[in-house]
């Protein structure tokens, strides 16, 4: 590799997409240098539970899955209305393929067996896939992390933690390094791999305005490090932006704070009904669709339980026990009434039509059988049993449920088909790249499925590392050129 730079690659970013591409170009043979402006590796990615969507992987034969990328890349298109970029979504459903066998050569667990949940190792139906994609792997994200960081550290990757870089280097058209902290570091190529815009709430109102409805709700699981650096560097440099309007909010109770895991589950015994009383969605929808679902009736929708439901919820969450259930009524964020119809008043719904839609889903989950949202087939890929408890015991309970736990961002720099960044005349940037959340083009309006980002990180950290690696080869003189020279 050419010894005229500081380096033959920067990384910038050592979450799961930037220690990616740094382990991808260390591989190759190149000199590579990973800023991370945090104290830490990480990331977003190990704040997750690490879960991959992938097609044609060897876990998926050996529980008799039967796939393929061009079956992922079909499915992809479809539920994104192919308003994603064709080029880079392919790129991505066929390189998936290989992330599997590629994470777990690197020491990633990732057992052959059904999983029904984002928690447990193994292969699990992850999102609306019409097959199941989502690679569960043991340790969840902060193993990922940690399997991909002694990697980078087996290939003397240069880390520098702390380290927050202030901009890119274009000189005649071409990158040709970073600046960090007023010293420049020289280098051909240079991956944005700094997350997305999470953690800025001035750019998350100006990219996502649907966040607006959780108002006061809206909370940010992704990591601080999210500032949204990507979107600076491409107003500086003139690049493309792709993807504003979208990212992942998931539908949480308006009194809930924390991801799910540490807030706690609503009961099962519980019904989603719209501003007009009725049921209006399978209540464990995924979470790839349900915000665009609660988008079609306002916005957000009434969750209506009973005291038996209340009761039944186990202690130790932050959230979602009896006694916080009971604080927030006092708080009168939750709603409690004696009858259905008193709830139905409460709430400001028909109580006609309340009482009507309570004793449909009774009927339906009786016999284990949800014919109107096919619930018990989302039960069932939980492992979870479809004949719920009645909704019959007063007192009556009713809490918004709000598209208001934002996870991560999808505007970022446009990428091509090989991950090189794209400036605003459609022409790719010689040296630049993107992977994660700071590339825009395959991350759309609908999130696919769990696994969507994480793999999306990796699959496009490690092509863009191996394309950075194959550009400061052939930059590199040859012993006939430096010879003549």
């Amino acid at each position: 590799m050419s010894e005229t730079y500081d380096y033959d690659l920067v990384v910038v970013g050592a979450g799961g997409a930037g220690l990616a591409a740094a382990i991808s170009a260390g591989q190759e043979g190149a000199r590579v240098l990973l800023v991370e402006s945090e104290d830490e590796v990480g990331g977003s990615t190990q704040l997750s539970a690490g879960l991959l969507t992938a097609a044609g992987t060897h876990v998926q034969a050996a529980v008799g899955v039967e796939d393929s990328p061009a079956r992922m890349f079909q499915h992809y298109m479809d539920l994104n209305q192919w308003r994603v970029l064709p080029g880079p979504v392919r790129m991505f459903c066929e390189e998936s393929s290989s992330i599997i066998e590629w994470v777990t050569d690197l020491g990633v667990e990732i057992p052959a067996q059904i999983s029904h949940n984002a928690h447990m190792p193994g292969l699990s139906r992850a999102g609306v896939e019409d097959v199941w994609r989502g690679h569960v792997p043991k340790d969840q994200g902060y193993g990922l992390v940690q399997a991909l960081d002694r990697a980078r550290a087996r290939l003397g990757v240069d880390l520098a933690l702390g380290s927050r870089v202030e901009d890119v280097v274009v000189e005649d058209g071409e990158v040709a390094g970073v600046i960090i902290e007023g010293t420049r570091i020289s280098a051909p190529s240079v991956v944005i791999a700094s997350g997305g815009l999470a953690a800025n709430p001035e750019l998350v109102a100006r990219y996502l305005p649907e966040t607006e409805v959780a108002g006061d709700a809206l909370f940010v699981v992704a990591a601080p490090g999210s500032r949204g650096d990507h979107i600076g560097i491409a107003e500086r440099h003139g690049l493309s932006l792709f993807g504003q309007g979208w990212g992942l909010l998931l539908v949480t109770a308006e009194h809930q704070q924390q991801h799910h895991w540490q807030s706690g589950f609503p009961p099962p015994s519980r019904i989603h009904v719209s501003t007009d009383g009725r049921r209006c969605m399978d209540e464990d929808a995924p979470y790839a669709v349900s915000p665009g679902i609660l988008k079609d009736h306002g916005g957000w929708v009434w969750a209506v339980f009973d005291e038996r439901a209340r009761l039944a919820l186990p202690e130790g969450y932050a959230d979602w026990t009896a006694d916080r259930v009971a604080e927030e009524v006092a708080k009168g964020v939750i709603r409690r009434a004696e009858s259905l119809e008193d709830l139905a008043g409460a709430i400001d719904v028909p109580a006609g039509t309340l009482c009507a839609s309570v004793e449909r889903f009774n009927e339906l989950f009786a016999t284990g059988v949800d014919e109107d949202f096919l619930r018990h087939e989302t039960l069932a890929a939980k492992g979870a049993d479809a004949h719920l408890d009645p909704i019959a015991s007063g007192p009556y309970y009713a809490v918004r449920m709000l598209p208001a736990e934002l996870v991560c961002t999808h505007t970022g720099l446009q990428v091509d088909a090989r991950t090189r960044v794209v400036d605003t005349v459609g022409r790719a940037v010689p040296g630049l790249y993107a992977a994660g959340e700071a590339a825009g083009g395959v991350l759309g309006e609908r999130y696919v499925g769990g696994g969507n980002s994480i793999a999306h990180a990796l699959v496009l950290g490690r092509v863009a590392g191996r394309e950075a690696a194959h550009r400061a080869a052939a930059l590199t003189p040859t012993p006939t050129e430096v010879t003549h020279a």
